[in-house]
């Protein structure tokens, strides 16, 4: 199921620290929709390390959108993979 946060309008550290505990809440087989106004380059590495993947595309509301999922599950739709 489809998790969405908006983290757009958050000012650092804020977005990094929402979307972690969000992480940490996601029951198995949901994944995480973050809606942002940047890049959070930062994330990226975590996210490697702790077993997700993700996609960031062009978002709809806001500049960007950030789908987010555990590597073992398969990818939400919408996600691109490179």
């Amino acid at each position: 199921m489809e998790r969405i946060i908006d983290v757009s309008k958050l000012e650092p550290p804020e977005p990094l620290e929402r979307i972690l505990d969000s992480l940490a809440e996601m029951a198995p087989g949901d994944w995480l929709k973050v809606l942002h106004h940047r890049e959070p380059y930062p994330l990226y590495g975590m996210l490697r390390n702790m077993g997700y993947c993700w996609s960031t595309i062009p978002g709809e509301v806001t500049s960007i959108e950030i789908l987010i999922w555990p590597e073992e599950q398969e990818a939400p739709p919408g996600a691109e993979l490179f």
